[in-house]
Order: C-alpha cells, then structure tokens, then sequence
C-alpha cells in the first residue's frame, strides 16, 4: 500500500515506501486451507463481464440499475439486470480515482489530477486539482465533490465544471493512497480527515461537525496514520467505518457524535445491517461488533490469512471475497459459513456492491460476476 508525504499543503510527492500490512511478502504466513462448506444457501451466477485489468483503488458505483466501473482510460456503464453496455468514453488517461456517479452525471479522475465529468457517457468538462486523487468523486445535486490525497475537498458545478468552494487545513505530513471517505449523510458532505469524519455544508464547504473516529497512536507518523478508509457504511443515522490500522467505529450523524469505536487493526472496509457491525482484520480474523455499543458479538478465524476483501452485508448473510478468487458467505448472526463460491481466479477487489437482488464483484484482472439468489 503506498503512502504519500506531503511536502507543503497542495504538493505532493510519492516516496519510495509500500507499507505491508502482515510484514514482509515472504514471512506473510499461508492462507488457512479452506475446509468443507455445507451450502445453506444458494445463488447463481448471471452474468459476467470483462473491463480490462484493474490498477488503482476502482470503486464501482450502482445507480437505477446501472453499474458503473472503469479501468486503464475507460469508464464504462453496465446494466445490473443483465451485464449490457450502457455506454463506454474514454477520460483521455490513466484513471486513478473512480468512479462517482448520480446515474446521469458521472465522474473520475486521471493521474494528471484531471477531473473529468461525463453526461451520460459525453464528456462534459475537465477541470485539474492541485493533488493527487485516489478516492472517487461523489456527484449529488449536479455537483461534483473531489477530495485529494492532501485532503483538500474540491466543489464544482456538474452541468460546467465551474468551482464553487475549496475546504482545506493543515493536515499530517503523511497520507495514505487508497480511497477514503466522500458521501452523504441528508443534506450534508461526509468527508475524512485523517481519522476524523468530518460534515460539511456542500453549498459552503464550511463544518458542520466534526467526529474522532479513531486515536492515532505510535512512535512515529507511519505508526500513527489512522486515515479513514472509504466506504463507510449507513444503517439509519448511524454511520461505521475503520480508520487504517487502528480502529471500527461508529457515529451518530444526526447529532455529530460517536458512539463507540474499538481498536483493531486492518485496511478493508467494514459491513452493517441493523445490529451488527462486520469487518476483518489485518490477519484477516473476521469480527462482528453490536452496532448499538460496540461489543464483540462473534469473531471467526476460519479465513486467517487469505486476502480477504471488503465486506457486504446482504439480507441474512455478510460476504467476503478473496485473493484466490473466492466468495465466502456466512451468517451475519453467528458466522457460521453457508456458502462458497469461485467465479474465478483473480483477487477479489474492494467490497461486493448490491443492486436490488443483483451482487456484483471485481476482480484485479477486470472481471465483473452477478449473482443472484436462487
């Protein structure tokens, strides 16, 4: 995982450092052998696509019914009954950050710091920011909102390009280079800061609140880079995440407040139905914590060591994918395993993302699989 310094507010440089996260590749322990899987469940595969390999934190984006992906220069826009393309445009260079999108306006960032805006697959406008990008946009309103890896937060007009307000402080010296926190909470702009969420007002860019996720701690920066990993997840007012490495945490976005955060390591984001918060930690030990105050309700290390994705928390069932290409679903409740599926051989990237009864994964290589339940 790379980091970046900031050598002064708006100019960033890449240093020579990836960070692992289970020690060196080589005394990385092996995946747990998986045991036998008595279905409890069962799905179908329904269809599967191929966008191209995959090379920066890609965040795929569901709406009406569309999917929306990219990779290498291209966005493209799927439908999530059947797989067909909706349309397909070229961002003019590499991607780095992806993809946001309200259904007709859609938005990704090039490695040149370009924003570039899409209606409905015609390119609208492109306007650079100072820094690097690797979280996607979120488009609402006919805006476009933009956060750089110096945490800068940029606003601009969805229809023009034109920009509205920038909402910038003083940050840490060292950021983390995978996608973050840009959402909604009613009418106000979710953003990360480090290991706070922060509120805004997406008309003025001023703070609405601001709430500590998480409690750096360390000897050095490295140790105590707590940024927040996107996406969080919403369950009513209450929105969860995990800050990199240190915590899962919980907050009360109608009243700008925490309600509990528990130290834990990981870099993965975390799932939610309405009483239980779902993630895995960096020896991927999976655990579920109540939702209302933050207490362990079951933990399992049957997948110790694989790889494993972000999480998805769908109906009665929460589910992980892998380095090795697998999907594993167990019960929310209790964690017992009730299924096992491998639609192929790649890394499974980020969380699984849902449309109606549709699930849909990425894998590194560009393969995109739906399933639904039989």
């Amino acid at each position: 995982m790379a980091l970046l310094r900031t050598s002064r507010p708006g100019l960033l440089a890449a240093v020579g450092v990836v960070l692992l996260l289970a020690g060196c590749a080589a005394d990385k322990p092996k995946p747990t052998p998986l045991e036998p899987v008595e279905a409890k469940i069962s799905a179908r595969q329904v269809w599967s696509a191929s966008i191209g390999s995959i090379n920066f934190p890609m965040v795929p984006t569901v709406r009406g019914g569309v999917l929306f992906v990219a990779s290498g220069g291209e966005v493209r826009a799927l439908q999530t009954e059947d797989g067909a393309e909706v349309w397909r445009a070229s961002a003019g260079g590499a991607i780095s950050a992806g993809v946001g999108s309200d259904g007709r306006y859609t938005s990704v960032v090039t490695r040149g710091n370009e924003v570039v805006t899409f209606d409905n697959g015609r390119e609208l406008w492109r306007k650079r920011v100072p820094s690097a990008v690797v979280t996607p946009p979120f488009v609402a309103g006919e805006r476009v909102f933009v956060m750089g890896v110096d945490r800068a937060v940029h606003a601009f007009d969805a229809v023009d390009g034109r920009r509205l307000w920038v909402y910038s402080k003083p940050g840490d010296a060292l950021t983390l280079a995978q996608a973050s926190v840009v959402s909604a909470f009613r009418n106000s702009l979710l953003v990360a800061q480090g290991q706070r969420l922060t509120a805004l007002d997406p008309l003025r860019g001023t703070v609405l609140w601001e709430v500590p996720m998480a409690s750096p701690r360390g000897t050095n920066e490295v140790e105590r880079l707590a940024d927040l990993i996107g996406p969080v997840v919403r369950v009513g007012d209450r929105v969860c995440g995990r800050a990199f490495q240190s915590a899962v945490a919980c907050a009360d976005a109608a009243r700008g407040a925490l309600l509990w955060s528990r130290n834990t390591a990981g870099a993965q984001a975390v799932a939610s139905n309405a009483d239980l918060v779902i993630g895995a930690d960096a020896s991927d030990r999976i655990t579920a914590w109540r939702a209302s105050n933050g207490d362990v309700a079951w933990q399992s290390e049957k997948l110790l060591y694989r790889g494993l994705s972000g999480a998805l928390a769908v109906g009665p069932s929460v589910v992980f994918g892998d380095e090795q290409g697998y999907l594993h679903f167990m019960d929310a409740a209790t964690g017992t395993p009730q299924l096992r599926l491998q639609p192929g051989s790649k890394p499974i990237l980020g969380a699984p993302v849902l449309s109606g009864t549709t699930m849909i994964v990425t894998a590194r290589d560009g393969g995109l699989y739906a399933f639904r339940p039989n």
